[in-house]
């Protein structure tokens, strides 16, 4: 596509290949320590979900060892990973949140 202007220029629309940033995924990790409610609340207060989502991840996270809480551009993952980490430790739990690139 070109656009010619005054004096006869011809000025091409150059073509930039820009793709979306990464997306990582946020998971929580299994353990032996952290009660199930305290997930739930987990999965409530800092990724927004309601009880019943809460509640299905909680269980993947109990039967499967881990369960994903979303799927975030790379400063929000690390955000919600530190604070969901913050948050178990002020309640003395040793839940685990990690990210991993999709």
């Amino acid at each position: 596509m070109a656009t010619r202007h005054q004096g006869g220029t011809v000025l091409e629309a150059a073509k930039s290949k820009l793709r979306p940033p990464p997306l990582y995924k946020v998971l929580l990790l299994n353990d032996d320590y952290t009660p199930m409610d305290f997930v739930v609340m987990v999965l409530q207060s800092i990724f927004g979900m309601d009880r019943e989502r809460a509640v299905q991840i909680m269980l993947a996270v109990h039967r499967e060892g881990r369960g994903v809480c979303g799927v975030y551009p790379k400063d929000i993952a690390t955000s919600k990973v530190e604070q969901a980490v913050a948050y178990a430790r002020q309640h003395q739990h040793p839940l685990q949140c990690v990210m991993e690139e999709t």
